[in-house]
């Protein structure tokens, strides 16, 4: 993963979902899905198969705390953004925000209406 190389969907996803706290794997599962209103279903060999290659690319990196470790599986792999993390998700944003600018551009999406 280049940070000048648009991301990949799953990844961007990913980024998205630790941007406001460390999630685990399921957690970031269930917040995609809902985000997307389950347009875009996270299976686990997708999940953890694009975790295992950003936590190589220090995108993020594993949390050895826990919510309430009494409350909480053992198991559970908890995930959270690195700095590198956050500058590629602000990359991409910007990136996919001046998309959308170009698109509206040429009339293919409307104007947000002003409030």
């Amino acid at each position: 993963m280049h940070p000048k190389e648009p991301l990949t969907p799953a990844v961007f996803h990913i980024l998205l979902s630790l941007a406001d706290g460390e999630k685990h794997g399921y957690g970031i599962m269930q917040e995609v899905a809902g985000r997307t209103n389950d347009a875009v279903i996270m299976g686990p060999g997708t999940l953890y198969g694009t975790l295992k290659r950003m936590l190589e690319a220090r995108l993020v990196e594993e949390s050895g705390e826990r919510p309430d470790p009494a409350l909480d599986d053992q198991r559970r792999r908890y995930y959270r953004l690195t700095r590198p993390g956050h500058r590629a998700a602000v990359q991409e944003a910007e990136r996919l925000e001046a998309l959308v600018r170009a698109a509206r551009a040429k009339s293919l999406l409307k104007r947000p209406q002003r409030a």
